[in-house]
Formats: structure tokens, C-alpha cells, sequence
């Protein structure tokens, strides 16, 4: 067991001297020329083109500068350093162009998030205004219409007797069933109640939905007036038909009376019942 450790204890200590000699070898690195390169890439100069010749009685004696910008140096070398500034980040440079456009087209596309949203919030606010699912909700449903269209919601879709029509007693609706005022009715009815429905039910412009309220709430309105005439008309019907039986009965036992004393009679035993 202490064999065992001993040799682990040797491996880690074999390994970090290793490592040690490794990195003890390793040298920064500052070439002048390469230096010279980086700015030249960037913003600071243009020129200090490394290595420098070196003339020795009028012969170029430096062999770097030979191979990288002299007589030996491949003629795109030479090309490079006696053209024009390329530097990419001078105020001009491509790189500055690209970022300058990049701006650019950030700013654009800031706007057109702005228009988009904006669009976006608009069909929003249409679709509120379209969609039946919001009705309920708006405004001027809940602070006129709703309440003025009430009764047309809460009469029956089928009325089926006096009580559902609303009229005074069982006779009238059968006399209005026998001469077809009940189906003129129905008929009216029908319409109204198709109109309110497609108005809280379809999909239309907010508009366009309160038109449809207000055409139903006239409709409904002469409904109403119409109902009542009908109601007040075959009521009266109904009163004439019982004093025309009455007056028939009586008129038997007055036959031999003149004609001022029978119309003052009928006068003052009506007068209070019209």
C-alpha cells in the first residue's frame, strides 16, 4: 500500500516538473514588423513598412526587407506597400463603411419594428371592433342598447297564447288568430329576432354592428306600437260587439220611445265607457 502511493506521489511530481520546463520555455513574442502590420490594419498609421532597407555602399544589404518588400519579394508585396491606404477602420475604410451601414440599417430596422407594432396594435384594436366575441363588452352596448333592446331579447321566440303576446285576455288573441293578425305578427316577430341575432352574433365592423342595433330598436319600437293597435283595436271590437248584443236585447222594451230620449239614455248609460 505505501509502494502504491509513493509511485502516485512520483507520477504527480515527474508531471509538474514537466509541465514546468514546458512553459519555462515559452517566449513572448514582439516582432516590430507584425506590430507594424497590426496598425496598419487598424485606424493608428498608414506607412512604417518593417523591415527597413539597409545600404552598404549603395547595395541593399538587409535580406528580410529583400524577401518581403524589395527585389525579392513577390510583386503583390511591393504593390501593397506603394498603393493606397486600405487600412479598414480609417475614417473611410470598408470596415468603418460596414458599421456605419450596420447603424444604419439597425436605425431602419427600429422603425420598421415601430410601424410593425404599431400595425399590430391597430389590428388589434380592428379585430375588437370586428370579432362578435367582444360585444358584450363595448360601451355603448352596455350603456343604451342593451338596456333598450331588452324587452325584444326577453319576448318569446314562438309566442304560443295571449300571455306570451301580451295581450289583455284569451279572446282577443283568438280573434286576432282567426282574422291573421297573430301571423302578420309572427312574421314581424321573426325578423326582428333573425336581425338582433346576426347583430350580437357576426363578425362586421363596430359601425356597422350599432346600425343594426338601431335599425332593430325602430323595428321593435313600431313592433311595439303595432302590438298595442292590434291589442286596442280587437278590444274594442270585442266592447262594440257586447253593446251591440246589449243594445239589440234592450232596444225591444224602448221601441215606442222617440229618438232624442233612446240617444239620451244610451248617452247616459255609456258616457263613462269611452
Amino acid at each position: 500500500m505505501m509502494k502504491k502511493k509513493f509511485i502516485q506521489a512520483l507520477l504527480v511530481t515527474m508531471f509538474f516538473c514537466a509541465a514546468g520546463c514546458v512553459f519555462a520555455q515559452v517566449k513572448r513574442l514582439n516582432d516590430p514588423s507584425i506590430v507594424a502590420h497590426n496598425k496598419r490594419m487598424v485606424f493608428e498609421s498608414w506607412g512604417d513598412f518593417r523591415p527597413y532597407p539597409k545600404y552598404t555602399l549603395g547595395i541593399q544589404t538587409n535580406f528580410a526587407y529583400a524577401t518581403v518588400w524589395g527585389w525579392l519579394a513577390p510583386a503583390r508585396n511591393r504593390e501593397y506597400k506603394d498603393g493606397a491606404d486600405i487600412r479598414p477602420l480609417k475614417p473611410t475604410g470598408l470596415e468603418v463603411q460596414r458599421l456605419v451601414e450596420l447603424e444604419f440599417q439597425r436605425a431602419e430596422a427600429e422603425k420598421i419594428k415601430v410601424q410593425v407594432d404599431t400595425l399590430y396594435t391597430r389590428n388589434v384594436q380592428d379585430l375588437a371592433h370586428w370579432t362578435s366575441a367582444t360585444v358584450a363588452a363595448d360601451p355603448l352596448w352596455l350603456l343604451y342598447y342593451k338596456k333598450m333592446l331588452k324587452p325584444l331579447n326577453d319576448f318569446a321566440e314562438n309566442p304560443q297564447n295571449y300571455m306570451q303576446w301580451q295581450l289583455k285576455n284569451d279572446k282577443i288573441y283568438q280573434n286576432m288568430l282567426a282574422n291573421g293578425g297573430i301571423a302578420h305578427l309572427e312574421k314581424e316577430l321573426a325578423l326582428l329576432k333573425d336581425k338582433y341575432k346576426n347583430s350580437r352574433t357576426m363578425d362586421m365592423p363596430r359601425g356597422k354592428r350599432f346600425l343594426m342595433y338601431h335599425e332593430t330598436l325602430i323595428g321593435w319600437r313600431r313592433f311595439a306600437n303595432q302590438l298595442r293597435a292590434f291589442d286596442q283595436k280587437n278590444n274594442l271590437f270585442m266592447d262594440y260587439k257586447i253593446l251591440l248584443a246589449t243594445s239589440t236585447r234592450k232596444l225591444g222594451a224602448d221601441w215606442n220611445s222617440v229618438d232624442l230620449q233612446i240617444a239620451q239614455k244610451i248617452m247616459i248609460e255609456y258616457h263613462n265607457k269611452f
